[in-house]
């Protein structure tokens, strides 16, 4: 149970089903309707979620789940949440700047904003207890920040593959933009609850406040919102995410939280470089 390559796939026992089940209830939307089956959704991300990674790190790791622990959390979910609505702001502010998008009106019905705040906050919670919480967290125990920072970029861009209108440079994109920004968001708090502030608002502000499609799928949200141009600048049919404007935004924002994470001294080196050291500072034997 030392090495984290044994606790890795126990870790996606607990939580990957919750995930498959989080994806899989909108199969009742036909006949319940999709504000209740958002609701369901959002609850077993957030709340069954959390609970199948606290019972992994109790049962498994025998510790507590400190990636969600309450002092700081929510000053550090504020932050994140306000950092995440901000940051998609300043990019449909460059699309708009360049004429890729223009909001052509406004909803009266503010319940349009229902579904995507569910989708938003259901979206990151559970994929960031998978891939910030399991994924980065064991694979950097034995690997390395850097090393499992660019396998989960990696994984996270692939898993955005099977999106609406995805692309493989969508992969890229989704892997330099979110991959490297969220997990750096952990690494400097060493906490999930900076990551899913990010996230949930990166989200919400696209489909909720402005219309834009989220991983390639289209929501209404309070502004009625047109985002057209070459593909470069906006993003072509998977939306603004797969944009310039969004890469270069995000993954400096990602590289700027990775300085001051390695400042506080948070990287962890790969294992062979930590046994190396260890010998060097071990006592010689007389």
């Amino acid at each position: 149970m030392r090495s984290p390559f044994i606790r890795l796939p126990l870790a996606l026992l607990f939580v990957v089903p919750v995930f498959l089940g989080q994806s899989a209830v909108w199969r009742l939307a036909p006949s319940v309707g999709k504000v209740p089956v958002a609701l369901l959704s959002m609850f077993i991300a957030c709340v069954l979620g959390g609970a199948a990674y606290a019972l992994y790190t109790r049962w498994v790791e025998r510790r507590g789940a400190s990636e969600f622990g309450r002092t700081g959390g929510l000053r550090e979910l504020c932050a994140g949440l306000a950092v995440g609505a901000a940051l998609f702001s300043a990019v449909v502010g460059v699309q708009a700047l360049f004429g890729a998008y223009r909001i052509t009106g406004v909803r009266d019905d503010l319940s349009v904003m229902v579904i995507p705040f569910c989708v938003s906050f259901a979206a990151a919670a559970i994929e960031e207890i998978l891939f910030r919480g399991v994924i980065f967290r064991l694979l950097e125990e034995s690997l390395g920040t850097w090393t499992a920072l660019a396998i989960s970029a990696a994984l996270f861009g692939l898993g955005h593959l099977t999106s609406p209108n995805a692309t493989p440079f969508v992969a890229l994109a989704i892997a330099l933009e979110a991959g490297i920004m969220l997990a750096a968001a952990y690494v400097l708090t060493r906490r999930l609850w900076l990551a899913i502030g990010i996230h949930a608002a990166w989200n919400f502000t696209q489909s909720g406040i402005f219309s834009v499609p989220t991983s390639g799928i289209p929501m209404h949200g309070l502004f009625i919102g047109d985002l057209s141009g070459p593909a470069w600048l906006a993003g072509g049919e998977f939306g603004a995410e797969a944009s310039v404007v969004a890469v270069l935004l995000c993954t400096a924002l990602g590289l700027g939280l990775l300085w001051l994470a390695h400042r506080r001294g948070n990287f962890i080196a790969p294992f062979w470089r930590r046994r190396a050291l260890a010998r060097r500072e071990a006592p010689t034997a007389r």
